[in-house]
């Protein structure tokens, strides 16, 4: 009787830890290389000897916790709040850092004479923001609150191989006549070039003939399930390999690194998922093949082939750079960051509030009205295009037919659009929800559930809620889910089990950080 008693209390001590130990030092451990990082800063660059560090470490402290959970293997590698939390220590901390340290910042705008106080009271929201986000993704999981009886969705394997081979056929031939009907991949490649609005309306179409590559990778994975030989490290590199040259020629160039980079992000996600567990030397390599592909292919974006041809010359790579702007600083503060960004917002708003009137929710709808063609709806809403242009320079000097600013703001720069500054830390109820919507999927869907293939979108999708606006949001659902998550839908069989709900039920990692099997 004893030992059943002591056999039975080690998984209740498992499920209930000690309240608070592991996310203690968590944010000790957080705070103490936030705090290396500041004194560093400050002995190196007399800039850095300012308050706004203050707030901006204290943010890094708080997201940085999250990643030093990851990094002790605390958090599943594709864990959302762990990508989160990676993600976000550059976004809140190093961005900020790195524009004063390389005096880095937006062009075309009268600057404040100061950006070091605004990065810093943007960094006081965000702070409040990152409280309300850890407050709303979630608590802590055990067996008790898991659902007895869940929806399934098992693959059809009569099914799938007809509507797999229907979708890429589609798929296929929509692209053969997108590259025909612009005189071939040269004459596709020069239309981009030109600059000329050559693809304005093929949105719908690009949603469905871009869908090849990732449906292909459904294909490999369901293959290689079965088979040992194709979930072998050199077939899995392979494979992602061919993703990516194929990923190349249905949509990348046309100068979309963002639909390259994520589509990556996904065949990864698939393999850690459905295949087999990756490992954190992996996502290190990825993470610098990363950079390194946004700095390479920001001068294909920049100038087309010519831009390619200068990468192999150095002192023709420093000319693209001067060009183009695409330089390794333009990746890492414009595509991962929004810290300039938001803080010339704060500026405006505050330093001129006569010069532009609050949206008050218009650029949302602005981008859900995205949806809808503008053949069917000439005069629909404007996106946050007219509400940002205004707001850096001044009100009336948005209009359709002229010039106007289409930068991306984030989820507190697009809060501010609408709200003005004290509505920053309410956005971040949108955060913590997608990620906590997200978490319960990747927790409760059983290893061979199909909707795991859509995950790593979902996963993705977090960081997009974080650094883009609505528009931009609607539209990553759209053009990279839709076909997809239908072709997943209909080649799958959908039922309540309740066996599967603590039988087949990954594990997970609790709030205290021990790994936790579902009973």
């Amino acid at each position: 009787m004893a030992a059943r008693l002591a056999s039975t209390s080690r998984p209740l001590r498992r499920l209930w830890p000690r309240a608070g130990s592991a996310p203690l030092s968590s944010l000790v451990l957080s705070a103490y290389l936030c705090l290396l990082v500041v004194l560093a800063l400050q002995f190196v660059n007399p800039a850095f000897g300012h308050w706004f560090i203050i707030p901006v470490a204290a943010c890094g402290t708080l997201i940085g916790a999250d990643a030093v959970d990851w990094f002790r293997g605390r958090l599943d590698l594709f864990d959302p709040v762990g990508i989160i939390g990676l993600l976000g220590v550059h976004f809140f901390l190093l961005a900020p850092l790195l524009h004063v340290a390389w005096d880095r910042w937006m062009d075309y705008i009268s600057p404040p004479p100061d950006w070091r106080p605004w990065l810093g009271y943007m960094a006081m929201l965000n702070l409040g923001g990152l409280l309300i986000y850890r407050a709303t993704r979630g608590g802590t999981w055990s067996a008790a609150r898991t659902p007895r009886r869940r929806t399934v969705w098992r693959l059809n394997r009569r099914l799938f191989p007809f509507i797999l081979a229907c979708g890429l056929l589609l798929t296929l031939a929509l692209q053969l006549w997108v590259y025909r009907r612009y005189g071939g991949v040269l004459g596709y490649i020069r239309s981009f070039e030109a600059r000329e609005g050559a693809f304005i309306g093929m949105g719908w179409v690009f949603m469905i003939s871009e869908s090849f590559p990732i449906l292909a990778f459904f294909g490999y994975a369901i293959y290689a399930q079965s088979r040992g030989w194709a979930r072998s490290w050199w077939a899995v590199a392979l494979a992602l390999l061919l993703f990516l040259v194929v990923k190349l020629f249905f949509g990348g160039l046309r100068g979309s690194r963002s639909n390259t980079i994520w589509g990556l992000f996904w065949a990864a996600g698939i393999v850690h998922l459905w295949l087999r567990p990756l490992n954190r030397k992996v996502i290190y390599a990825g993470l610098a093949f990363l950079v390194l592909f946004m700095y390479v292919y920001g001068f294909y974006k920049g100038a087309g082939l010519e831009g390619l041809s200068a990468v192999r010359d150095p002192a023709g790579r420093a000319a693209m750079e001067q060009r183009t702007g695409r330089t390794v600083e333009s990746a890492l503060l414009g595509d991962l960051g929004r810290a300039d960004v938001q803080a010339f917002l704060l500026y405006r708003l505050r330093a001129y509030p006569a010069e532009y009137d609050f949206a008050w929710g218009r650029t949302y709808m602005g981008g859900l009205a995205i949806l809808v063609p503008r053949s069917l709806w000439p005069e629909r809403p404007p996106t946050k295009v007219k509400e940002g242009t205004e707001l850096q320079y001044g009100r009336g000097t948005w209009h359709p037919d002229r010039w106007s600013s289409s930068r991306v703001y984030g989820l507190a720069g697009e809060a501010m659009l609408n709200f003005g500054p004290l509505a920053v830390p309410l956005a971040f109820v949108a955060l913590g929800a997608v990620v906590g919507a997200v978490r319960r999927g990747y927790r409760r869907w059983s290893e061979r559930d199909t909707r795991r293939l859509l995950l790593p979108l979902l996963i993705n999708l977090c960081f997009v809620v974080l650094a883009s606006d609505v528009d931009n949001i609607v539209f990553f659902l759209v053009k990279n889910g839709v076909v997809p998550a239908l072709v997943v839908w209909l080649a799958s069989r959908i039922s309540s089990d309740s066996r599967v709900a603590f039988a087949a039920a990954p594990s997970f990692t609790s709030r205290g950080g021990n790994r936790v099997e579902a009973p």
